[in-house]
């Protein structure tokens, strides 16, 4: 025999060797890990690996193998071999996918998977593991497309049903992801995760009651879950039941240290009882481990605001939407903190409202109105949509307005959007002529109700404040819809037609950066007269010096107010400052506050701190001060009325957005326009002037509270008249236009 015959004769003979002991060896490892005896197939793979290092099926077996045992890097780098010897598999490049989803290489995983759909696109495990890569890459419509794909060809595949069910939990399709999770039950009802996004997306349509038993339902199956606990402590923050929220979020980080949900929700709970330090250390808990985490960085900002750190604030939102730019709560808290912003003018403002229209208002539907009578001179019916109908500052703005209405001409319909209520609910719930508890309904829902109770005036009370339901409005469900005194700066949305403001809040000049229609009152907000607490004498009389007094929220004393008080009491030298407000209670704020003064040169024995009390007892506060300072860029507004009403002037200076002037309107209808700056020098010029006239301030003192209440800012029947005068011009020019 030739040399060259006797080489392909051993080769051959090696070949055929080779392939009975893969042929032998394979059959034992399939045998094996169809048993679920999974280190056996692992080992058998492995030797014979060693004997034919190509062998794609051996390599591909012990992927799959590792996969199975939870060994996902190991079997990461196996499978990938195997794709490298057989790329044209769809399995291997399938379960290269899976592996690499579980080693959180999500960008490989959907390249692999989309890689093997491309080679077999009738595989439903493969659509569905390339829908939770793609949940996990945050892409919800692909991942929708994906679980879509993989339920048209398995129809019945719980899972699928369930990512369908988180996708659409993404895309904040409420009412498409509950119809999703159910669908999944109906084919197993104890499937965890699809209970949870039931739950979910039932708290998220504010369908409380559905939403707990829902997720009491899922804690049944699995007990000690963290993230169900953090969840169901959300729900209960939502539904006013704060001690129970609290309990549920220590529980689940209790049992999970690192779970950001859990740390989140402790931040708002502690945000909700006033202490800001632990709120901070628990937005700091998740941003340690996720420094791009959205909501903790939103909630950071929050704190920061509260503490009076208006720009640091800012740039928290802003980094919340550099990850995520249609981040609701970031750009709603954004638009609220600009009204605070030294330096941010109508135009900054405004620009933020309009973004939160692009970015999320705009993406509703606008409802199709049924046919309607149009008849100019008929009773109106008019809807009121807020979260305070409640003892709430807002509250007292919008009151006598309700309270005095002409019911001949108008109906009058409450939609509470809060489930906290008090005395003051019950006030609000005997005026209203419908009421309808709104925190339990959906934004859809809501504005179902809406429509069908035929409202054609709509009214937001709350502008971008807590409780907020503009998404309601951005749908349009009245032919007219009305901003007004809940939060006064206007909206942004092409669906609100109207802002009810005054001439000095909001001067004509501005007016053409508004998406509504601004509409003059004879002052941005009214309340009822306070005549039943008799004014006292100015305390300088006895006390020998002048008393400065600022009553309002500690997020509107800006650093530059502060350097200009700082500078008033430099001038005044035996001077004091009253600051009064209830977050003044966490020393946290208190010192803070402190501090900022200490900085501007001011000793703390200059500065008197008082935290919360009753409402009475607030009002009788007064008698401590003799002159009250407006903060700015965020002005007073209640806190203004009622230091006029007993009888304590106010200072104010005008600026350059709608918060910066609302004082300034408000004094000036009041006939105290002499007690309004154009400038830090004018504002310094009316404080000295008045504190060196004790004479006058005493007379002030007993004059005030009439006469502000005779003014067409405190004449509560003739501020009414006013707003429905509006109504009804409002309502004309409808019908006019509708009829042609």
């Amino acid at each position: 025999m030739s040399t060259v015959g006797s080489r392909a004769f051993q080769k051959a003979r090696q070949e055929k060797k080779q392939k009975k002991l893969v042929e032998t060896q394979l059959t034992a490892a399939y045998t094996a890990y169809r048993a679920g005896r999974q280190a056996e197939t692992q080992a058998i793979c492995a030797a014979l690996l060693q004997e034919v290092p190509s062998c794609f099926d051996a390599m591909h077996l012990l992927g799959v193998s590792l996969v199975t045992s939870s060994r996902f890097v190991e079997a990461t780098g196996f499978l990938t071999q195997a794709v490298a010897l057989e790329p044209n598999s769809a399995d291997a490049q399938s379960n290269l996918g899976w592996a690499l989803v579980n080693c959180e290489r999500y960008e490989e995983a959907r390249a692999a998977l989309e890689r093997s759909l491309a080679l077999r696109p009738n595989a439903p495990v493969t659509w569905r593991n390339l829908a939770i890569a793609l949940l996990r890459l945050k892409q919800g419509e692909a991942a929708l497309d994906a679980a879509t794909r993989a339920l048209q060809l398995k129809p019945d595949d719980v899972d699928s049903w369930c990512n369908r069910s988180v996708a659409e939990l993404m895309l904040r399709r409420w009412d498409a992801a509950a119809a999703s999770a159910e669908r999944a039950l109906s084919f197993n009802p104890a499937h965890f995760e699809a209970l949870v996004n039931k739950g979910l997306a039932h708290l998220e349509l504010h369908h409380f009651e559905l939403a707990e038993a829902t997720f009491n339902t899922a804690r049944a199956v699995r007990p000690s879950n963290a993230e169900l606990l953090a969840h169901r402590g959300r729900l209960f923050m939502l539904s006013g039941r704060n001690a129970e929220a609290e309990a549920e979020f220590d529980a689940a980080v209790a049992l999970d240290p690192g779970l950001q949900v859990g740390w989140q929700g402790k931040a708002q709970i502690a945000m909700l009882n006033g202490n800001i330090a632990q709120a901070m250390a628990a937005c700091k808990r998740v941003l340690d481990q996720n420094p791009t985490a959205q909501v903790a960085l939103t909630l950071l900002g929050a704190c920061q605001g509260r503490l009076g750190d208006i720009e640091g604030a800012i740039a928290r939102f802003d980094q919340a939407l550099a990850v995520q730019p249609d981040y609701d709560e970031a750009i709603t808290k954004k638009i609220f903190y600009l009204d605070f912003l030294s330096g941010a003018d109508f135009a900054v403002q405004q620009a933020a409202r309009y973004y939160w229209w692009v970015a999320v208002g705009s993406k509703f539907p606008r409802r199709k109105l049924a046919a309607r009578a149009l008849d100019p001179e008929r009773r109106i019916v008019v809807g009121y949509v807020s979260a305070d109908f409640r003892t709430h500052s807002a509250a007292f703005a919008f009151l006598p307005v309700l309270r005095g209405h002409d019911k001949t001409q108008v109906q009058v319909n409450c939609y509470s959007s809060s489930p906290r209520h008090d005395d003051l609910t019950a006030t609000f719930q005997s005026i209203a002529d419908v009421w309808v508890e709104a925190a339990n309904l959906s934004d859809d829902e809501l504005a179902d109700r809406i429509q069908a109770d035929g409202v054609d005036i709509l009214v937001d009370l709350s502008g971008y404040t807590t409780g907020t339901r503009m998404p309601v409005f951005a749908r349009k469900p009245a032919p007219i819809q009305v901003t007004a005194w809940g939060s006064g700066t206007g909206t942004g949305l092409a669906t609100m037609d109207y802002f009810f403001a005054d001439p000095v809040t909001v001067p004509a000049n501005v007016r053409p950066l508004f998406a509504e229609r601004v509409h003059d009152l004879p002052s941005v907000i009214t309340i009822d007269p306070l005549l039943d607490i008799p004014p006292s004498p100015p305390p300088m009389l006895q006390n020998g010096h002048v008393t400065f007094g600022v009553y309002n929220r500690i997020d509107k004393i800006s650093d530059e107010a502060i350097a200009l008080w700082a500078r008033l009491l430099g001038e005044v030298p035996d001077a004091k400052l009253v600051v009064k407000h209830l977050a003044l209670n966490d020393p946290l704020v208190r010192d803070g506050l402190l501090g900022r003064f200490v900085t501007q040169g001011v000793k703390e024995s200059r500065i008197l701190c008082l935290g919360a009390s009753a409402r009475s007892e607030h009002l009788r506060s007064f008698d401590r001060i003799d002159i009250a300072l407006d903060p700015f860029p965020q002005n007073g507004g209640i806190s203004t009325f009622e230091a006029l009403y007993m009888g304590v002037p106010v200072v104010a200076k005008l600026g350059a957005g709608a918060a910066s002037r609302a004082a300034g309107g408000i004094l000036t209808a009041a006939g105290l326009s002499d007690w309004v700056a154009d400038d830090d020098d004018g504002y310094i010029r009316i404080a000295k002037t008045f504190a060196a006239q004790p004479e006058l301030l005493a007379q002030l003192r007993t004059e005030l509270p009439g006469k502000v209440a005779r003014s067409p800012a405190g004449d509560v029947a003739h501020y009414t008249r006013c707003v429905e005068a509006g109504y009804r011009q409002f309502w004309r020019d409808y019908c006019a236009k509708a009829g042609t």
